[in-house]
């Protein structure tokens, strides 16, 4: 595999876990230095595991962080540049899906909770990284919004309104920073099988999960879900520089889902 990362710094958030780990396995291989946040120190130590696996001699450091607060994020760009120096690409991803119900029942405490994470974790993040890359004169950020934040998905208030805002982040601050040598972009998942999605076909489904997965699959043009490291290899294609002119950009990774009618 081609080493596009070679002496280059990726930061990811949420990366104990699904889209992170499978990133972050993707980037060690083909030679990033990586800069790992989660909420979870467990999560965190079995993702140094998976890319230990893949790249025995990958520079790497762990933070454990809570992308929702504005100290820990500074922290998590401190620590980062450090180790470092500099921070080459961002993938700003952590994210909760939050309680599934009609916006009426959904509580104020609850969308208050996802957006915490889901928005203003990404525009955090954004805060901080962007400076730093400005004054580099250079990077590539890559965030994580949903066909939820594209589409109107049902029974998801917080998850929605967050993930709309992402991509209302990106676009907007696409725009502002190309003219410094920065792209911004946006990844817009579907059905990916992760933890998250297994947990929320145990909220439609508490007794039998997988048949509510299977049942919600059939929409799908493909008829599959798909897997981590598919969205793995566009965010490692957007934090290239094989996508030197895409900017401002948000790239559906669903199937066709959301182009169906």
């Amino acid at each position: 595999m081609t080493e596009r990362f070679t002496d280059r710094t990726v930061l990811i958030t949420g990366a104990g876990s699904g889209l992170g780990r499978a990133t972050a396995v993707r980037l060690a291989s083909e030679g990033a230095n990586l800069s790992l946040v989660d909420v979870s120190k467990d999560g965190l130590d079995a993702t140094v595991q998976a890319v230990r696996d893949v790249a025995s001699d990958a520079k790497l450091v762990t933070v454990t962080a809570d992308v929702s607060s504005e100290d820990d994020t500074q922290r998590y760009v401190d620590e980062t540049l450090a180790a470092f120096g500099r921070i080459d690409g961002f993938f700003n991803n952590a994210g909760i899906e939050g309680k599934q119900n009609l916006t009426e029942d959904f509580s104020a405490a609850e969308f208050d909770r996802v957006v915490s994470i889901n928005l203003r974790g990404v525009f955090l993040g954004l805060e901080k990284v962007l400076k730093v890359m400005r004054e580099q004169g250079s990077g590539a950020v890559v965030n994580t919004a949903s066909v939820g934040g594209i589409r109107g998905v049902g029974r998801q208030s917080g998850y929605a309104a967050a993930k709309h805002g992402v991509v209302g982040l990106t676009r907007n601050s696409g725009v502002e920073y190309g003219e410094f040598g920065v792209r911004i972009n946006a990844v817009a998942p579907g059905a990916i099988w992760t933890p998250m999605v297994e947990n929320s076909m145990k909220q439609i489904d508490p007794e039998n999960p997988r048949q509510a997965a299977e049942q919600f699959i059939q929409a799908n043009p493909t008829k599959r879900y798909g897997e981590a490291p598919e969205i793995a290899s566009v965010v490692a294609f957007l934090l290239s520089d094989d996508s030197s002119y895409v900017n401002a950009a948000v790239i559906p990774i669903d199937g066709g889902q959301s182009a169906k009618y």
